[in-house]
């Protein structure tokens, strides 16, 4: 009997000795980041027979038990997907409200001092410095719109940046779970320290991207990205990477890669860290390039055309101030061919009225044998699009044109009108003389049809016969029909017999004009090409268009489209920033929750302890009245 408690005090002994190290161990891991609070469970040895009765044999460690729960870590994964995807989208948000907030109120104050000197002008047409400041406050107009498209532009390479940074962490946490999953199948999923450093490597992911965890037999687990991308499968790594933006090289995309096979992933869908950096550059800060670009088009477009109603200094009609629209530098990047394309069409998009255009980006697509549409990726809407030669027309504000190559059925293109417009805007007038303030008396009849339109192209020779200047009027009555003109002198008398012309340009008594029509009509136009170096006209009709509704079909003026992108990038950014504290909210509930089941209590490890000490202690002291009572019976029997 007494070899039987020296039995069950060493089982005790023992016991309390592994739930002390046990103990021991949440102790010193109290603040270790992942770590689960681990319990030694103890259990009775089976009991012996002696006689007539059982007595128990001691005890020992059954198991040591790591608290987990799935249900709360998968909510806490959930949660720090949501956190981090708000909190980032709220940190990009910030940084972009700030541009336009401080580097970007150059722009409208650019524009500001544009139409002032413009105003400034028109009490002094013909002083030449006063024509100087009108091209100087041009150019520093066109410099901030360059300097924001800079700015806009180091955004988009800085989340570009971001995106692979955080695509190469996760090729290394895929390597690192492969890793983790192959040493637990030899545990058979029992290492307690290797599940708490599979778990911490899954939370961390769940930061960059939506992690669906699928446990193993094996106490392996598997981990796929965004519900629909594998990245680890048992102790088998997959990988991800980036790739050049497909139509746009500059708008990096993701891809997932097994063996030599590789697929695009849509990154907006991932969640985390990285659906909120696609999501940020693709539906936030495209935009806001794109409307950028359409704000660089309206100025340009605006008063180019204004240039061409009215005379310089020399008597000449006026020349673009700004850089042509559809100068090549900038229509660069208006178009852009998807990959997946069979044909080998190459397109180009030329503006015709900037203030028709809207800011959005399109998708044409091709379906044989002659169908064209053009879809706007924000609203939906679909247009039909017609094929006139080489250029497909029926866009808002634009025309397609085909310069070379050959649709294929299914053939895609992403169309931006206004990409480029804010780098390559620029002053091209040199010569302060250039500013057209003076203005031509260009009078259509009451009668006319409205269905034609004329703009001043060149004042080819003032001294030529019959050049009209007040008091010697010229009417043109202009067939559009027949293309035939006919003119008449201030009497109303013919000149001449109606004469054919080549449309557009009619050239006739030392100056030329274009013609456009919508449908064939007679009308007629009186033209008074007087100049005097005192007049204002023209200028003072520029000056006007900083009121005038040129923008998104008449609704809008050059600053609304600025003002508009920045309330919509400030209202953004205060919807971030609510998004971050109710997704911090939902996170720390569910952090709460874990650490209360799994997380180390020092108190009541402090009191475990105790517990195990005392447990210990009286285990130690059974095996002292064990000894005591051999050494009595020896000593009887001697």
């Amino acid at each position: 009997m007494s070899m039987n408690l020296l039995n069950i005090a060493r089982t005790g002994v023992l016991a309390s000795q592994s739930q002390l190290a046990v103990t021991s161990n949440n102790i010193a891991n109290a603040n270790t980041q992942g770590y689960h609070r681990q319990v030694a469970e103890q259990s009775s040895l089976e009991s012996q027979r002696a006689g007539s009765e059982f007595y128990g044999a001691g005890t020992y460690i059954s198991d040591v038990k790591r608290i987990y729960n799935d249900y709360a870590a998968r909510e806490l994964r959930i949660g720090q997907t949501s956190v981090s995807e708000a909190q980032t989208t709220h940190t990009k948000m910030s940084g972009l409200d700030q541009i336009f907030s401080q580097i970007g109120k150059a722009v409208p104050q650019g524009l500001n001092d544009f139409f002032a000197s413009l105003n400034s002008l028109s009490d002094l047409p013909d002083d030449i410095g006063m024509r100087g400041n009108v091209l100087g406050s041009a150019g520093q107009l066109a410099t901030s719109l360059n300097q924001m498209q800079s700015h806009l532009d180091g955004q988009k390479k800085q989340t570009n940046d971001q995106i692979s940074g955080i695509t190469d962490r996760i090729n290394e946490i895929s390597k690192e779970l492969g890793n983790v999953n192959q040493e637990l199948m030899k545990s058979q999923g029992e290492d307690a320290q290797l599940l708490d450093k599979q778990d911490a490597l899954i939370q961390e992911l769940s930061q960059y991207s939506e992690v669906n965890v699928i446990p193993l037999d094996t106490g392996a687990k598997s981990v796929m990205l965004g519900g629909a991308v594998m990245l680890v499968s048992g102790e088998v790594s997959m990988s991800i990477g980036t790739t050049p933006g497909d139509p746009f090289g500059d708008e990096s995309q993701i891809t997932a890669s097994i063996g030599t096979h590789s697929q695009v992933i849509d990154g907006s869908k991932l969640g985390g860290q990285l659906g909120a950096l696609f999501e940020f550059r693709d539906d936030t800060l495209v935009k806001a390039q794109q409307e950028l670009g359409q704000l660089s088009l309206g100025v340009a477009d605006a008063f180019n055309k204004a240039q061409k109603e009215g005379f310089d200094l020399n008597g000449e009609v006026g020349k673009d101030i700004f850089k042509d629209i559809n100068d090549p530098t900038m229509s660069v990047g208006r178009v852009g061919a998807f990959s997946s394309n069979g044909g080998n069409a190459a397109l180009r998009v030329n503006i015709d009225d900037s203030g028709l255009l809207s800011g959005n980006s399109y998708e044409l697509s091709y379906t044989a044998p002659a169908t064209y549409e053009l879809k706007d990726t924000l609203t939906g809407n679909i247009t039909p699009l017609t094929l006139n030669g080489t250029q497909l027309d029926g866009a808002g504000g634009f025309t397609i044109h085909i310069d070379s190559g050959a649709f294929a059925d299914g053939d895609t293109f992403e169309v931006r009108p206004a990409a480029g417009a804010a780098a390559g805007i620029s002053v091209v007038m040199t010569d302060p003389k250039g500013i057209a303030a003076a203005a031509p008396k260009i009078t259509p009849d009451a009668a006319n049809s409205g269905n034609t339109e004329i703009e001043m192209v060149s004042i080819d020779n003032r001294g030529a016969a019959g050049f009209p200047i007040t008091g010697s009027e010229l009417t043109f009555e202009i067939n559009t029909a027949a293309n035939t003109f006919e003119v008449f002198d201030a009497t109303g008398t013919s000149l001449g017999a109606p004469a054919a012309f080549v449309p557009p340009s009619i050239s006739a008594y030392g100056f030329t004009f274009d013609v456009t029509s919508t449908a064939a009509a007679t009308d007629r136009f009186t033209f008074d090409l007087s100049f005097a170096p005192g007049d204002n006209t023209n200028s003072v009709a520029m000056s006007k268009l900083s009121e005038a509704k040129l923008m998104n079909g008449g609704t809008s003026t050059l600053t609304d489209v600025y003002e508009g992108t920045k309330l919509s990038v400030g209202g953004k950014t205060k919807a971030a920033e609510v998004a971050v504290g109710s997704a911090e909210a939902v996170y720390s509930q569910a952090y709460t929750r874990v650490q209360s089941e799994s997380g180390v209590n020092i108190d009541e490890e402090a009191a475990n302890l105790l517990r195990f000490q005392q447990a210990y202690q009286a285990s130690a002291r059974i095996m002292t009245t064990a000894s005591e009572i051999f050494d009595t019976l020896f000593s009887s029997t001697r």
